[in-house]
């Protein structure tokens, strides 16, 4: 007997010692690496944090090496799912105070939303409607405006389309206008529209022109709010400042000849920097453009609250019909 236990004790060992040497495999070593490298955030932005399981890294963390690895890898997860979930617990996402906001009401969602129907809103724009320099497509803004509006109605049914097509502008869009808006009978859509053309010099009053042809569109087809959201105040677009200018004040006026709203999207973000003192790279990536995840979400937060008082109105009876316009702080 006192022969055979040393043999199936080193039996023992050595099927162990073959488990151990599976599980620190190369292909092991690369899947935590991988892990590891997924979970470390871009600049500037959050990474998904979707992007690496905690369950998954824990199968290859065997030697101490690799248990430091998965360690910080599992530990940088969980910031940044806890860094995405607080955005606005950092930086607080504030209304401008005293700058006047020109919107009419949005009778057609808010008379869904109240009678507990149905409601698909379109997202229509560019890149900062598609989401380029969020860290994931959870961060966009009409996946942030989806999540707002699903936590506020929680039992209605409301679907957001990113229709968003980066480099676009309202020549583009025309095209797809048809097909992608109207097509789908929203009751809502969001046009963002403007930026590209500032940035390649195009004729404002063109520009201008092209949208108000597409609210008419949209209009005529009946049962559909419209509300135009005009150019970021960035770096890029404020190295055309005069053209920014006339940009923003042409599709003010657009709106107001339509009778839709408008959400003065250039003088927010001015506000954020100028009065609230935030760092443009505080809500800027890099490209000194296109806006990063807490910017898509105080542009969703402030843009959803709109709708949500629109609805607010619509509860109370007063519902102020989308050609007065209403002027007051946001």
């Amino acid at each position: 007997m006192s022969s055979l236990r040393p043999f199936c004790l080193t039996a023992w060992l050595a099927v162990r010692a073959a488990a151990l040497l599976l599980l620190l495999s190369p292909a092991s070593q690369s899947h935590a690496q991988t892990q590891a490298a997924q979970a470390t955030p871009a600049p500037q932005q959050s990474a998904d944090p979707a992007s690496a399981s905690p369950s998954q890294t824990a199968v290859a963390a065997t030697s101490p090496d690799q248990r430091g690895i998965t360690a910080r890898a599992i530990d940088k997860v969980k910031q940044v799912a806890k860094s995405a979930g607080d955005v606005f617990s950092r930086v607080p996402c504030l209304s401008p105070k005293g700058g006047a906001k020109a919107m009419g009401s949005l009778p057609h969602v808010a008379g869904k939303l109240v009678a507990g129907q149905p409601v698909v809103i379109v997202a229509f724009g560019s890149s900062s409607t598609a989401g380029f320099g969020a860290s994931s497509p959870e961060f966009n803004y009409p996946n942030r405006l989806a999540a707002q509006l699903h936590r506020h109605y929680p039992t209605a049914d409301i679907t957001v389309v990113n229709a968003g097509v980066g480099g676009e502008d309202a020549p583009e869009m025309m095209k797809r206008l048809q097909k992608e808006v109207i097509d789908v009978h929203p009751d809502l859509v969001i046009w963002q529209v403007g930026t590209n053309a500032v940035l390649r010099n195009l004729d404002p009053g063109d520009t201008a022109k092209l949208v108000e042809d597409g609210i008419s569109r949209i209009q005529a087809a009946g049962g559909t709010d419209v509300v135009l959201v005009d150019p970021q105040y960035s770096p890029a677009v404020n190295q055309r400042a005069e053209s920014a200018g006339k940009m923003v004040k042409l599709l003010g006026k657009v709106a107001e000849l339509r009778h839709v709203g408008i959400f003065p999207r250039f003088e927010v973000m001015r506000d954020w920097h100028e009065k609230q003192s935030l760092p443009v790279e505080s809500f800027v990536i890099a490209d000194g453009l296109h806006m990063n995840d807490w910017g898509y979400a105080c542009f969703a937060q402030l843009l959803g609250d709109d709708i949500i008082r629109s609805v607010g109105q619509i509860k109370l009876g007063v519902n102020v019909p989308a050609d007065v316009r209403t002027y007051r702080p946001m």
